[in-house]
């Protein structure tokens, strides 16, 4: 069962494919393309990431982040909370 358990169980889970490919690639984005330096930390087998800026976010980084956002919570609606649900953390 896939980390977000829309999938039955044995079948690939397309939402955590989802969910993985838009938190992965928008790290990835800020860090080659905005130049960030950042501090990710993953654990493949619970799905968990967690991604610290090492500085001051640029510009050009909050469009990335709020594209994730934005991607994130179209994915709720469309899968339903019971599967994902976007919540925001002050730090």
């Amino acid at each position: 069962m896939g980390h977000a358990d829309y999938a039955k169980n044995g079948q690939p889970d397309i939402l955590c494919a989802a969910v993985s490919a838009l938190v992965i690639g928008t790290i990835n984005s800020l860090e080659e393309l905005a130049g960030e330096k950042l501090d990710v930390e993953t654990d493949e087998k619970t799905g968990y990431i967690r991604c610290e800026f090492c500085g001051d976010m640029q510009e050009k980084s909050y469009f990335l982040v709020d594209s994730m956002i934005f991607n994130l919570e179209n994915l709720s609606r469309e899968y339903g909370k019971d599967y994902l649900k976007v919540k925001f953390k002050e730090v």
